[in-house]
């Protein structure tokens, strides 16, 4: 099974950046963790993002907060997808994270979560792994219909606690 890199611009960014951490536990999903900056490590970045398919990863999370270039950086040194967390960090309230990851220039792409959503980053870079490993999917189906009972569990509490008023 291919890996995902999970990478964050500043160790401050861990908090958020386990929440994907457990999502890739949780589906047997291999991956390896770095602290590497678009801005003071230029060059490692870009080492990891140009030799990661060779290295056995098949998709690249890219969490960072503020100027948030992290991304874009690997995103433009890679073919493999990338997916760019926004991380709240500063006093815009992470939006100029948000901002700084989605805005991509047309042809260097990166999917863009909400802000310090690690865990749907993580979810949908299992469903991209899932393509090509039926394990995943079979995973990821039995985890929506868990939810779908859940939701429905409470709407049956919530009609039956309300009915006669």
């Amino acid at each position: 099974m291919k890996k995902v890199a999970v990478v964050m611009g500043s160790d401050s960014d861990l908090p958020v950046v386990e929440k994907a951490i457990a999502v890739l536990r949780e589906y047997g999903v291999p991956f390896e963790v770095r602290v590497l900056s678009a801005h003071r490590t230029p060059a490692a970045a870009r080492a990891l993002a140009e030799t990661a398919v060779e290295h056995g990863f098949g998709v690249i999370l890219a969490a960072a907060g503020k100027a948030a270039h992290l991304a874009g950086a690997l995103a433009a040194g890679t073919v493999l997808p990338v997916i760019g967390i926004p991380v709240k960090s500063s006093t815009l309230d992470g939006m100029d994270a948000l901002l700084s990851t989605v805005q991509m220039p047309a042809g260097i792409p990166v999917a863009t979560v909400a802000i310090d959503g690690a865990a749907n980053a993580a979810l949908l870079a299992v469903q991209i792994l899932a393509l090509s490993e039926p394990r995943l999917s079979d995973a990821l189906l039995a985890a929506r219909k868990a939810g779908e009972q859940k939701v429905l569990a409470a709407d049956a509490a919530v009609r039956e606690r309300f009915q006669n008023c």
